[in-house]
């Protein structure tokens, strides 16, 4: 027996899913079917290649900036 070893210790977590899974066998299926709504699409690159085109460059800080005389403006805050 090794010094390492130690008894077989699951959390709380995982028994409530373990026994959330054993009582619903359908929920995988579902979990899926719920990410194939909003995660699983299919990316068309010319339509993203113009959004990537079509966005603004933020400034560098955005809270402060100078003015083109020189003087400094502050923000409202």
């Amino acid at each position: 027996m090794s010094i390492f070893a130690r008894p077989h210790y699951t959390s709380d977590a995982t028994d409530f899913i373990a026994q959330l899974k054993k009582d619903k066998p359908q929920l995988d299926e579902q979990q899926q079917q719920g990410r194939a709504l909003l995660w699983d699409k299919d990316v068309n690159p010319e339509v993203w290649q113009q959004y990537r085109a079509g966005q603004v460059r933020q400034k560098a800080y955005v809270y402060y900036s100078y003015t083109p005389g020189g003087s400094k403006r502050t923000s409202p805050m």
